[in-house]
């Protein structure tokens, strides 16, 4: 089936619980005042990866002659 109208703005369930855990530990963090963007960004891109297990991520190929520390 493909989705048109309304249903194009249906979220995944799988999506909402993991925007879920974003969101309360955003609200833990902020309550006891320990806020780290660097922590909240990792996450999010850790859910990102566990919950879309097909989605294009790079590689040493993408980034050919790239030495880490160094400049592209």
């Amino acid at each position: 089936m493909n989705a048109t109208g309304i249903e194009l703005l249906d979220i995944p369930p799988e999506q909402v619980a993991a925007e879920a855990v974003l969101l309360e530990l955003r609200a833990r963090h902020t309550a006891a005042k320990d806020w780290d963007e660097a922590e909240y960004v990792a996450n999010a891109e850790a859910i990102q990866l566990v919950t879309h297990p097909t989605a294009p991520v790079s590689t040493d190929a993408s980034y050919p002659g790239w030495i880490p520390g160094r400049p592209a």
